[in-house]
């Protein structure tokens, strides 16, 4: 691979803003881009809208007993569990390599190298021995790339050659607090704006500049909670937009045009702090849960007499314990793993009213918890064991459409979630990546 980065003796003011030239240039190309990603990529975490939900069809609704073909396979990318993205012929990923902490691009044609990049070193800090490398996607907005490493340093990259735009380490310039297991978010990019969770005693989300780096506004939630593990939603509610994360302590909702502190949800929060799956909203609702033996809550938005939001419960439940798989909501039935640190299974709840519908575990189904994504009427549930199973949702029974196991599984639970596009099943393992053909002959 060829490798470009910047100097370790690059000054620090030209690291984190680029000159006015270079600045401009951008600009001009990103306008000129208009962003060139289809709709079968998936540019960014959880693919094009940020829900774990493709749009692509004309897909295999049933796999043969071995599984779908395998068009083909990399490895030597470097230790990591985020999963990659993927917009305009590239395919864009992290990891560690050795003492480096890196971002690289692939072709989408066959998997081979186009570039990689330093960002820094290795982080070292907040990691169990089972966890290898960066657990964030990157974010793709027409020809820049967005992306955020273990120990919160985030940097804009140009998609066509891995050029460094700017970088910000947010504890150094926003006082964020390191999380036990390091920062793991996938940047949100919104307009003009990209919105990270530094978690500081003043800043708990902060919105950037894509095209400088510099601060448009910090937002302060109360309570001060560090930052989880799970990445920001952008929604329109009441002709407001808003951003919606979920931290340390609970779900909590800013406004994006200035970062006030709107609403706030605790319930889905464990006591641990390890909050991982990202919000799901839907017409004026969200979900939200953690494992740990807590489970999920749906409260419903509403303006309150002061012009304000407040978040009521519709309803808790116990039966949505999602550890970092993820959920979908497809046809009024929400599907996710229940489960925690020590196992799970599959489930389906009514989404209106949380109700349990059928559980992988009551039919008898060998039962370990996963990631779940959707394309073309499927469920693609990676277990965390590693086998990758093809799933009708309905919210009847549980109806497996088929399985097969990943060639030559590393010995590291298979974190990374399902990426679907362009006719492709993308599944990573660690410095392995395999790409496998899901389009209906």
């Amino acid at each position: 691979m060829t490798e470009t980065s910047t100097p370790r003796d690059l000054d620090e003011r030209t690291r984190r803003h680029p000159p006015r030239a270079w600045a401009a240039l951008t600009v001009a190309a990103a306008c000129a881009w208009g962003g060139a990603a289809t709709a079968d990529d998936w540019p960014q975490w959880q693919g094009p809208a940020r829900n774990a939900m493709s749009q692509e069809r004309g897909l295999l609704q049933e796999w043969a007993p071995d599984g779908p073909p395998l068009t083909w396979k990399v490895d030597g990318l470097g230790g990591g569990d985020g999963a990659p993205s993927i917009a305009d012929g590239r395919i864009f990923g992290m990891a560690h390599r050795g003492d480096d902490e890196v971002v690289w691009a692939l072709s989408e044609a066959d998997g081979s190298p186009l570039w990689v990049t330093r960002l820094g070193p290795a982080s070292r800090e907040g990691r169990s021995p089972s966890q290898e490398g960066p657990g964030a996607t990157p974010t793709v907005d027409g020809e820049l790339l967005y992306v955020m490493g273990l120990a919160g340093n985030v940097a804009c990259l140009q998609v066509g050659d891995g050029t460094i735009v700017w970088q910000r380490r947010l504890q150094d310039d926003f006082g964020a607090r390191l999380p036990t297991w390091s920062f793991r978010e996938s940047p949100l990019v919104d307009g003009r704006k990209v919105i990270v969770t530094p978690g500081g005693e003043d800043v708990t989300l902060a919105a950037l500049d894509k095209l400088t780096g510099e601060a448009i506004w910090t937002s302060e939630v109360p309570g001060h909670p560090k930052a989880a593990y799970s990445s920001a939603i952008a929604f329109d509610f009441d002709g407001q937009r808003q951003y919606v994360q979920f931290t340390e302590k609970a779900v909590v909702g800013v406004s994006a045009s200035d970062g006030a502190f709107l609403w706030r949800y605790d319930a889905p929060a464990n006591s641990h702090g390890i909050n991982i799956s990202t919000p799901l909203h839907d017409r004026g609702r969200v979900f939200a849960a953690s494992a740990y033996g807590t489970g999920g809550g749906l409260v419903r938005l509403v303006r309150n007499a002061d012009g304000g939001v407040d978040a009521e419960e519709v309803y808790f439940t116990k039966d949505m314990k999602n550890h970092h798989g993820g959920m979908i909501l497809f046809d009024g039935s929400l599907y996710g793993a229940n489960g925690g640190n020590s196992g799970g299974f599959l489930v389906a709840l009514d989404f209106e009213t949380g109700e349990t519908q059928w559980n992988q575990r009551r039919d008898g189904r060998h039962a370990t918890k996963g990631s779940v994504a959707l394309a073309d009427g499927r469920l693609y549930y990676r277990t965390e064991e590693g086998p990758m199973l093809l799933i009708e949702p309905s919210p009847e029974a549980y109806l497996e459409r088929g399985r097969f196991e990943q060639p030559d599984r590393s010995d590291k639970p298979a974190w990374a979630h399902p990426v679907i596009a362009n006719g492709r099943l993308y599944l990573r393992d660690q410095d392995v990546l395999l790409a496998y053909d899901i389009r209906a002959k």
